[in-house]
């Protein structure tokens, strides 16, 4: 576990690493003590509860102390233990577009099911529906307030049409339009997973981030994928930069016709371990990285889209 972060106004923000697939620094929840319990930001899949588990308890807390859960967005890595935590008394935020899946998952199971086939419960667990008295739709601009602490949900589609970052007192949840990055380096991959990525709103939202950290003088900004880092305006620049990456790509990749699927997916890794390793990014931790969240995922998001909205 991370030290704490402090917010400025004093509140503790700390890092949980939940190990995903035994891989650290992959996959993150936030804790964030109150008079009552703890609320959490991301709770992970069900895969990794048990180090959800662990991470709580070496503060001082059990699951079951876990009062409020605030999503980014309702995909398996950051949502899938929810149901699990509202049946012990968490009550579950989400953008209310993804809201109707929390309640019951079997859409996105079955979606996600086509993707990973056998490997889909040793990767993510269980995932039990929300209860309706557990959960609560959040809209743009919606406030969740929970003792002294005052989260602001922020609509910011791009990686999937149902995500939301969340400001807290200098600080902002990112999810995964901040894309993936790790302690140490300021190098950013974009994960671009089928149905939803869609590349002018991501940029619309990475604009409207910058507007809201000037409003609300953001100096922390922390990523799920990972950890919390103090340099929001170079964040949201490399952000930037890796989209005119991906849009480059695409042109280059995508311009002349139906490629070979299998074929694109291994340019599209080829070329992002090119781009992040030449910038910094571990060699090492690539590999770990890879095997855990795999940027050939990304090729069929890219490909989605540009038939889409490109070809």
């Amino acid at each position: 576990m991370t030290p704490a972060h402090t917010t400025r106004s004093g509140h503790a923000v700390h890092t949980l690493d939940l190990n995903f697939q035994g891989v650290a620094r992959t996959i993150a929840a936030y804790a964030l003590p109150h008079p009552e319990g703890v609320v959490l930001v991301e709770c992970g899949p069900g895969s990794t509860l048990s180090a959800l588990e662990a991470g709580l308890a070496r503060l001082g807390y059990g699951l079951e102390a876990v009062t409020h859960l605030l999503l980014t967005h309702i995909h398996l890595d950051h949502a899938g233990a929810a149901g699990r935590l509202a049946r012990l008394g968490a009550h579950v935020y989400v953008h209310h577009v993804g809201a109707p899946h929390m309640l019951n998952p079997e859409k996105l199971l079955a979606s996600a099911r086509r993707i990973y086939g056998d490997e889909m419960d040793r990767l993510w667990g269980e995932f039990l529906p929300v209860p309706a008295e557990r959960l609560t739709p959040l809209h743009d601009g919606d406030e969740v307030t929970v003792g002294p602490l005052r989260f602001r949900a922020l609509d910011t589609p791009g990686h999937a049409n149902h995500h939301m970052v969340f400001l807290l007192d200098g600080l902002c949840f990112l999810g995964d339009i901040g894309g993936i990055r790790l302690p140490g380096t300021g190098v950013v991959r974009l994960p671009t997973p089928p149905p939803e990525f869609h590349l002018e709103r991501w940029r619309e939202s990475v604009r409207r981030l910058e507007a809201s950290f000037r409003e609300h003088a953001v100096t922390h900004v922390a990523p799920t994928h990972f950890g919390i880092f103090d340099d929001p305006d170079a964040h949201l620049a490399a952000v930037t930069e890796a989209l005119d990456d991906v849009e480059a790509w695409m042109e280059a990749e995508l311009s002349d016709g139906e490629p070979d699927v299998d074929e694109l997916r291994r340019r599209l890794v080829a070329h992002t371990r090119e781009r992040v390793l030449a910038a910094g990014f571990p060699a090492r931790v690539w590999a770990e990285h890879e095997a855990v969240m795999p940027t050939a995922m990304s090729a069929d998001g890219l490909w989605r889209y540009w038939r889409k909205y490109r070809g």
